[in-house]
């Protein structure tokens, strides 16, 4: 369980004091999802930037160039790979021909170790299994809706990307994990995170003008927005995320699965369960992440 976020002011409206004023703000209200780690990327008008450190979101001290009117930020519960070693952390730098790109994951993935033996993939220090996605796309040299289709095609588990390219443009590839996405058009300005609860806490503080429209992205889009703030969708197959998991995977959680419940039961009250609660949705049948949706969104 972790928190994608961003702030693209694309019509560079905000001062730049106020853009990491409001990157605080944003980050920290995305804490609950995570705070072993936290991490940004921006471009600086070079080149893209990633700064990240394995501190909780309040704890980061953000110092952003002018040029830097598109953030993508990330904050972490460790599932796979130590956040003490800040190579495991997000975002994820990467290169697909000669454009450099960055990723983040909302999500676990569970067949990364066998996506690395199937495509002969690199070793890496890098631990964490959202970076198998990082290394497909190095692997077919090019970022675009075509290759990003693929990975969301070829990989299992729960997930949400997002992915800034080097002409300071960004994709959300919407899985089966949650994304909510506003749009001030007169301003410029797109803001988003992981859940509406959580973007609307931060806009409650921002002082933001109310008339805003909601962006649909719904599960198999992939939805790219360009330094000019246009809009285009492309599409994947989703039906493997649709797939039911056998009786046997529930009696026989994974470590990493244990460790999720694990933080969903220690966050309960916050959403009016507690851990009792929790076991009992899961002898019921429901996954970590039906869970999480669940404490979210109140439906399942």
């Amino acid at each position: 369980m972790c928190c994608l976020f961003g702030i693209l002011d694309y019509k560079n409206t905000l001062p730049i004091g106020k853009r990491v004023k409001y990157l605080h703000i944003l980050a920290n209200e995305c804490e609950v999802r995570g705070t072993d780690a936290t991490g940004i990327a921006y471009n600086d008008g070079q080149r893209l930037c990633i700064y990240k450190r394995p501190l909780p979101a309040h704890k980061m001290r953000y110092s952003l160039p002018p040029q830097a009117n598109m953030i993508m930020g990330h904050t972490r519960m460790t599932t796979q790979g130590d956040e003490k070693f800040n190579q495991n952390n997000h975002p994820f730098l990467g290169h697909a021909g000669v454009e450099r790109f960055v990723l983040a994951h909302n999500g676990i993935l569970y067949n990364d170790y066998e996506l690395r033996k199937q495509n002969e993939l690199p070793k890496s220090k890098i631990e964490t299994d959202s970076y198998v996605a990082v290394q497909l796309i190095e692997k077919m040299g090019e970022l675009s809706f075509d290759s990003l289709a693929l990975i969301a095609e070829s990989v299992e588990g729960s997930f949400t990307f997002t992915v800034m390219d080097s002409h300071n443009g960004i994709y959300f590839i919407k899985g089966n994990n949650p994304l909510t996405l506003y749009h001030w058009k007169e301003m410029g300005l797109y803001i988003y995170a992981s859940t509406e609860a959580i973007l609307k806490k931060a806009l409650a503080q921002m002082n933001l003008p109310d008339n805003h429209e909601q962006i649909s992205v719904e599960m198999g889009d992939i939805l790219h927005i360009d330094s000019h703030g246009k809009r285009k969708y492309g599409h994947f197959n989703y039906d493997h995320l649709l797939w039911e998991k056998p009786s046997w995977l529930w009696q026989k959680p994974t470590y990493t699965e244990n460790a999720y419940l694990n933080d969903l039961k220690s966050m309960s009250y916050m959403f009016g369960f507690t851990p009792g609660d929790v076991d009992d949705m899961v002898a019921d049948g429901m996954t970590a992440d039906d869970i999480e949706e669940l404490y979210y969104c109140g439906v399942w």
